[in-house]
């Protein structure tokens, strides 16, 4: 497999249509401009979908991705290594702010097992069926996996992204479970971008003290130096310092973009596994949005790089693909206004109107403008 393969695969969302929104749009009653960021949102939605008006988000869906990292072992987390099938049990009970977020929103959530340390009997099949390995290797002093699995991983995030376009999911939601993930995804963000450990070395959504951040920089140190010789190659980048469940993110945000899907990305995890995919191919990311500012200092490395300006900053930190959905709404609206807003009427615009018969307005200006009365 080659991740340049889909730089042919993948085109932009329609220029033509987006025009096509943007005149729409300037015929609403409400003046351009006074919705502001809305109004992008509802003529990028236009120019995904090929609808002129936009056409309402009506079946979004939550995918995460879940995993251990090895490197979690380190104690570079605020959660014990090997313990991130606590968290898929707690989002499938209701017990997350995703998981509230989601019922609240009504929402369903898909939960991805793709590389989870723990016996598969924890969890229900639907989960675990598609594991491609159990945990990561440290990804300090060993590859997080093989070339093989990595393949078999990002195989796994197309086949999820062609079973969601299939089903009719029209606005994905794509968030992680995992516990080091932010190690591995902020390692792949520095070699890059080219920059260094500490540049890109955050807390986590489950926070860490000083000690535990000295040891997370060390761990993104060791592995860059590890990284940095397979640059060349996406997939050997991924099975080096990433892990299964960031590479089936990766093959999933790359086939979203195939298939016309939208996303909106998370925080760190999911934005080093956008910014591996436009290393791929250079249009993948006129696909997607960036929910929310999630402070890491490495999510805002990616972001610049890949230019999508995140939707929300409201100091949400707990990941897990909350911030995202926060977004959802926000996504949501801009396609109603859009779609919903009546034009104004032609008088309102200038634009000729007949009365009696008779054409008026434009035609009724000229002759005044030549000299005459609008009375002759």
């Amino acid at each position: 497999m080659n991740l340049d393969d889909f730089s042919d695969l993948i085109e932009r969302p329609d220029g033509g249509v987006r025009r096509d929104a943007e005149e729409h749009r300037e015929r609403l009653i409400v003046p351009p401009g006074a919705l502001g960021r809305l109004d992008e949102l509802g003529e990028w939605l236009s120019a995904a979908q090929q609808a002129v008006p936009v056409k309402p988000i009506e079946q979004p869906r939550v995918v995460l991705f879940a995993g251990d990292h090895g490197v979690a072992e380190l104690g570079v987390s605020g959660r014990a290594a090997g313990t991130t099938h606590e968290l898929v049990r707690a989002t499938l009970d209701g017990a997350t702010p995703l998981a509230v977020l989601a019922r609240r929103f009504s929402v369903p959530v898909r939960i991805v097992d793709a590389g989870l340390d723990c016996d598969p009997e924890l969890l229900p099949e639907s989960v675990v069926r598609h594991r491609v390995r159990r945990g990561s290797g440290r990804i300090d002093i060993e590859d997080a996996m093989t070339a093989e699995e990595a393949e078999q991983a990002v195989r796994l995030g197309i086949a999820i992204a062609d079973e969601e376009a299939d089903s009719g999911t029209d606005l994905m939601v794509l968030g992680d479970l995992s516990v080091g993930g932010t190690t591995a995804a902020s390692t792949l963000i520095a070699a890059l971008c080219g920059t260094d450990a500490s540049v890109v070395t955050g807390r986590g959504g489950a926070g860490i003290d000083d000690l535990a951040w000295m040891r997370k920089c060390a761990a993104i140190r060791d592995a860059l130096r590890r990284a940095r010789p397979v640059l060349g190659d996406q997939l050997e980048l991924l099975a080096t310092v990433g892990g299964a469940d960031l590479a089936a993110m990766t093959g999933f945000l790359l086939q979203c973009a195939v298939r016309r899907l939208p996303v909106i990305l998370d925080g760190v995890v999911s934005s080093a596994c956008a910014l591996v995919a436009q290393r791929a191919a250079f249009r993948a990311p006129d696909w997607w949005l960036a929910g929310q500012v999630s402070g890491e200092p490495a999510q805002t490395k990616a972001l610049d790089r890949m230019a999508l300006n995140p939707l929300l900053d409201q100091g949400v930190i707990v990941g897990e693909g909350s911030g995202a959905l926060l977004a959802l709404p926000l996504v949501q609206a801009a396609a109603a206004l859009a779609a919903e807003l009546p034009e104004r009427a032609p008088s309102d615009t200038g634009e000729d109107v007949e009365k009696d018969g008779e054409k008026v307005g434009d035609e009724a200006g000229a002759t005044v403008a030549n000299g005459g009365s609008a009375d002759d």
